[in-house]
């Protein structure tokens, strides 16, 4: 085993703490504690939270493709991780220390430029370490990689909002926005302690622009891009488990188990800590047992896994938008009814996220995987750049909106509906070409 890589599963994992631990409390800070200048609340509405949410989630997905141009232009790896880990730090300390709306603004910037910056440099640093020798533990490595960053996510999406509940009236956002920071901090220093066990490969310079930029490069990205824009979409949907989701759970019943020696109650934002347990539980289901079964019967392709995914994602939402429809009616309805919608929307990302990931590796060139792999976060953007359009345009100046309670969860189910028809037929017509192992190996020995 490479001797750094200890370093960069632990790195990522306190990382992955800081990162969903700042994220599941927004929602409800945005909402219900923010300050002005005076001390006094200052609070958004939901609409407009969900505005700043997923603003920020845009630049955190867009601003990829600027950390791999550093790292492989400029900076390489290490360097480009190291230096936005650091205004990473920043973003935190700005969070917990003012908790205004222009305290919010700077510290979303610095973490949406560390976080975005150092996303497409991490995974490929991984993969650094290994040489021909020992390039047979990849797979295993990358399970480990990314199992400590679901562990890092489910752990911070329990205990961050249940630390913001309970110091809150005293402390503000400071503990619950500063432990996510300590976190970053730590991550960031035992990357820098690792440095020497790291294989470090230089930034390419002058010859970025022509290898990255050539004809077989722009053929794949422009046959990527009717896939990759509709499954924008799906993260249109999907983000909103951080805004929408926890605003319906708030309006839920959370007692578990009442009037009984077991009873105990869940916060709404805690709720999102379903998805990361969900994958963990998921993926081997699926790797093992679901997509063999369903080969018997029905060849899976990458595009047939992601065209099922489109459909399941759908129906996560025609579960919370008939939720939204029982509150609308004022019927107390349970919050283990959202763990449905989680189960069938954290099914869809396994078949879609990690089936891009893979088809994204597999239909760039070498000289290109980089330049793919951001185009491929790059959807993340756009999805969350349509819903902060969406939300944009349904607010009235009164501050209510044209999508009230379940009209606005049936609309994106629609949508999502729209988008998983139509991925059929450009599925039918998608024609790439795979680059495998071999001919990567070849490409980058000529």
């Amino acid at each position: 085993m490479p001797p750094g890589i200890p370093y960069i599963v632990g790195n990522e994992a306190a990382e992955r703490f800081s990162f969903y631990g700042m994220k599941a409390i927004l929602s409800v800070f945005l909402t219900q504690h923010l300050l002005d200048s005076h001390g006094q609340h200052d609070v958004l509405t939901e609409t407009e939270a969900k505005v700043w949410i997923h603003s920020f989630n845009f630049w955190t997905y867009i601003l990829p493709a600027i950390g791999a141009l550093l790292a492989d232009w400029l900076w390489g790896k290490y360097r480009t991780i190291l230096s936005l880990s650091v205004i990473y730090c920043l973003g935190h300390a700005a969070l917990a220390i003012n908790e205004t709306r222009e305290g919010i603004t700077i510290g979303l910037a610095l973490i949406a430029i560390g976080a975005g910056g150092i996303k497409p440099c991490v995974s490929a640093h991984v993969g650094d370490q290994f040489g021909n020798l020992n390039r047979h533990l990849l797979p295993k490595v990358f399970s480990w990689f990314y199992f400590s960053i679901n562990i890092g996510a489910a752990t911070s999406m329990m205990l961050t909002p249940y630390i913001l509940n309970e110091t809150a009236a005293e402390y503000g956002g400071a503990l619950a926005f500063g432990i996510p920071g300590i976190l970053m901090a730590i991550a960031t220093v035992l990357f820098w302690v690792g440095r020497n066990t790291f294989v470090h490969i230089p930034a390419r310079g002058k010859h970025f622009w022509k290898e990255t930029f050539n004809e077989s490069s722009l053929r794949s990205i422009g046959a990527l891009i009717p896939v990759y824009f509709l499954v924008s979409f799906f993260w249109s949907l999907f983000d909103q488990t951080n805004t929408s989701w926890v605003f319906q759970a708030q309006a839920m019943d959370t007692v578990f188990f009442p009037e009984s020696d077991l009873e105990f109650t869940v916060l709404p934002a805690q709720m999102q800590s379903a998805n990361p347990i969900l994958v963990m539980v998921l993926i081997p289901l699926f790797s093992l047992f679901i997509y063999p079964a369903i080969n018997r019967y029905f060849p899976l392709t990458p595009l047939r896994k992601l065209s099922i995914g489109f459909f399941v994602a759908t129906a996560s939402f025609v579960i919370v938008s008939l939720l939204q429809e029982s509150l609308d009616a004022e019927i107390t309805t349970h919050i283990a009814w959202q763990i449905l919608a989680y189960l069938l929307i954290t099914a869809a990302e396994v078949m879609i996220s990690i089936t891009c990931l893979e088809f994204a590796y597999t239909q760039a060139p070498p000289s290109a995987k980089s330049l793919v792999m951001s185009m491929y976060l790059a959807t993340v953007a756009v999805g969350n750049l349509f819903t902060v359009i969406v939300n944009k345009l349904i607010q009235n100046e009164d501050g209510t909106n044209k999508l009230e309670g379940a009209a606005y969860y049936w609309f994106f189910t629609a949508v999502m509906a729209i988008a998983s028809i139509l991925f059929v037929f450009v599925a039918k017509s998608y024609r790439g070409r795979t680059y495998g192992a071999i001919a990567e190996s070849e490409a980058l020995e000529d």
